[in-house]
């Protein structure tokens, strides 16, 4: 695990690469994949891979302008852990969740893509690398799950979701559901995981409630 690597986050890079893009959610020990096309991120990839190979996921928030968009408060890193190039000069590169962020200083360099400089401290329960234990009442949630998947169109392999230990399938479930924006970022910023547990259900309820655009085509649970 990635996180084994860094025994504190003292360890941990004083400068950070930074990826804005909204709707994608890391979380420490997940494993996020990415395409990456636009020369500025292409840059960013080679220069994480020559060093740390990390790069901070964040979301933005209202403000800023279109090309430097203003960032939300926490973001989370993640170490590269698989890379390919493809035939028209793209990566395909896998992300797995390190430890989260609060955002700080952000650094004028002469790089094509932003850096920050990252306030580990209050986060440095993510790098323990363990399973947490969380225990809940499973039926309830997974039939409200079930409610949401199939008003969206969405699937899932159940035989998996039943004997998923409870952490890791709260925190696949926050990356993958087509929630918003704002909504993802509430997810990350969860204090721990049993409070993603209680915001995740909040949001499955809120989702059975809202109205449905015939027009979208449902997303896809990567």
């Amino acid at each position: 695990m990635a996180a084994q690597r860094y025994r504190g986050v003292a360890e941990l890079p004083a400068l950070l690469p930074i990826f804005p893009l909204d709707g994608a959610l890391l979380l420490p020990g997940g494993a996020l994949p990415l395409q990456i096309f636009e020369p500025r991120y292409l840059n960013m990839v080679d220069d994480a891979m020559s060093g740390e190979r990390l790069i901070g996921m964040i979301q933005t928030s209202a403000g800023g302008d279109r090309s430097r968009p203003r960032l939300a408060r926490v973001g989370c890193a993640g170490r590269v852990t698989s890379y390919a190039e493809t035939g028209d000069g793209k990566y395909l590169i896998t992300l797995t969740g390190l430890c989260r962020f609060d955002v700080g200083e952000e650094v004028s360099t002469l790089t094509p893509y932003r850096q920050v400089r990252p306030h580990w401290g209050p986060y440095a329960r993510d790098l323990e690398g363990e399973e947490v234990a969380l225990e809940f009442d499973r039926a309830p949630f997974l039939l409200v799950l079930r409610r949401f998947l199939d008003l969206h169109g969405l699937g899932l392999e159940w035989e998996a979701v039943n004997i998923a230990p409870a952490a890791p399938l709260i925190n696949s479930l926050s990356m993958a559901l087509p929630f918003d924006r704002a909504e993802k970022q509430a997810l990350l910023e969860a204090a721990d995981v049993d409070e993603r547990r209680v915001a995740l259900t909040a949001l499955l309820e809120m989702g059975l409630a809202a109205p449905i655009d015939d027009d979208d085509e449902p997303p896809a649970i990567q």
